[in-house]
């Protein structure tokens, strides 16, 4: 069978691109957003997520169309643009983003079982692990049988869990209340102590929308596999359109459902519970079977991922070669296997931290904004010098814009969060270090001197404020 046949099509990208966005974070989204903001924060969230993603979403199209020979993910754009070690964090945060996502699904996908089984209570006990674990290692063989295998089952999860959110949004619609939507459409009636003024609740609903969109780079990062080159920007701009209508629809509509303090205190996953207050215990059950498929469907997706990333991560020399193997199917056996092998000790979290899927939802989003925003830089730099002048304009605004959106975004995440991510990528110094080593090249640039004292800056005040942020 030639290498061809494993390649992937337009359709199993933008299938990629939407099963892995849609995954289980739509049916807890509700809620997430009933957390931290009224209607009104949410409207505004949405309208500017729409812009800054949608500038991402064309920052990443423009540079296949300018970059094509750049095939290998992501953070082949922070290292062609700002060097080895900027290249190494992108890609060392990606990674780490799509393991902890990884961590998250496992305890969602057992507190939608919890309906159906009490015995996993919140999806956060002892038993929610051991299930979480059968889980992770029954994805980790379906990956092993190959691309082409992975890709057919990601079509038919992607049809399965459809089927339930388009009940909701038509069930929604249909029993809207404007009563209920307008009661309280800026938080006005509700103690600012809990969800704060306007500006606090629009930017307090920034991780949650990131986090939403995390996956739309699926296509950059398969297009070493995709069969033609031209579809990986329009599966890119195919899956942001569609995702960003139905996102829009399932939180805003909730609120002519029950009040903002009504869908916060919902158990997860809230749109099972949104709709059997609407149809009945049948739509709970529909919803909670559709979060266990888009879970699973959204677990495989993000698995593929980390495989990908880390190969390719190797085998332009940034991860130690270890990785750079490949069997026969395309899949680096290593690499699959060390991502596992650290989200099944990432499910201890279910025990130690409350709130285990909003907490590590959030910490997903903030470790990968180094990488986004390292697309909006490098798109900044490419336009400016390698386009021609009737070109440069428009797409210069794309980029800006795209760019100032990723540094609101950090900004937004707030200072713990931040703390967090430091915490997260400053250890991988040590792996990038080993491996310049092994390689025999000089460690660091004079410029990236510079940079490594800044993370270390980072590092020492985080460390100095860890016992601030718990």
């Amino acid at each position: 069978m030639n290498e061809h046949h494993h390649k992937m099509s337009l359709s199993g990208l933008v299938g990629l691109i939407i099963t892995t966005i849609i995954g289980a974070g739509i049916f807890n989204l509700s809620k997430e957003m009933a957390l931290v903001s009224s209607v009104g924060g949410v409207l505004i969230g949405w309208l500017i997520t729409g812009v800054g993603m949608g500038a991402l979403a064309l920052s990443m199209q423009g540079l296949t169309d300018i970059k094509p020979n750049l095939d290998s993910g992501i953070f082949s754009y922070a290292r062609a643009g700002f060097g080895d070690y900027v290249g190494f964090n992108s890609v060392w945060g990606y990674w780490l983003s799509s393991l902890i996502k990884n961590a998250a699904y496992g305890t969602l996908m057992f507190s939608a079982l919890s309906y159906f089984f009490p015995v996993f209570e919140d999806g956060q006990n002892l038993a929610s692990i051991v299930g979480a674990s059968l889980i992770l290692w029954l994805i980790h063989g379906s990956v092993l049988r190959g691309m082409k295998s992975a890709e057919r089952l990601n079509l038919l999860i992607l049809v399965m869990k459809l089927a339930p959110i388009g009940l909701f949004i038509v069930s929604v619609i249909l029993a809207f209340k404007y009563r209920i939507f307008s009661q309280d459409i800026w938080g006005n009636l509700t103690s600012h102590e809990q969800i704060g003024g306007l500006f606090d609740q629009m930017k307090n609903t920034m991780l949650v929308t990131v986090f939403s969109f995390v996956g739309l780079e699926s296509a950059i990062a398969f297009s070493g596999k995709a069969r033609y080159r031209r579809d990986v920007g329009r599966a890119t701009m195919l899956g942001f359109t569609s995702v960003t209508l139905i996102y829009a629809l399932v939180t805003v509509l909730s609120y002519g459902i029950m009040s903002r303090e009504e869908v916060s205190q919902l158990p997860n996953p809230a749109m099972a519970y949104l709709l059997e207050r609407m149809i009945g215990r049948f739509g709970a059950i529909i919803v909670n079977a559709g979060v266990i498929m888009s879970i699973f469907g959204a677990w495989l997706s993000s698995t593929m991922l980390c495989e990908e990333v880390v190969y390719q991560s190797s085998h332009q020399g940034l991860f130690p070669n270890y990785f750079n193997r490949r069997n026969s199917r395309m899949i680096s056996i290593p690499s699959l296997t060390v991502s596992n092998g650290l989200i099944q000790i990432l499910f201890i979290s279910f025990l130690l931290i409350p709130n285990a899927y909003s907490n590590l939802t959030k910490l997903s989003s903030s470790s990968i904004l180094l990488s986004y925003t390292c697309i909006g830089l490098f798109y900044l730099k490419t336009v400016y010098q390698e386009t021609s002048i009737l070109k440069r304009r428009p797409r210069l605004w794309v980029a800006l814009l795209s760019t100032l959106y990723m540094l609101w975004l950090i900004y937004a995440s707030g200072t713990r969060f931040i703390i967090l991510t430091i915490l997260t990528l400053y250890p991988g110094t040590l792996l990038y270090v080993m491996t310049r080593k092994k390689q025999n090249k000089v460690i660091f640039q004079k410029y990236e001197w510079v940079i490594f004292g800044i993370l270390t800056v980072g590092m020492v005040y985080s460390l100095a404020n860890l016992g601030r942020i718990f």
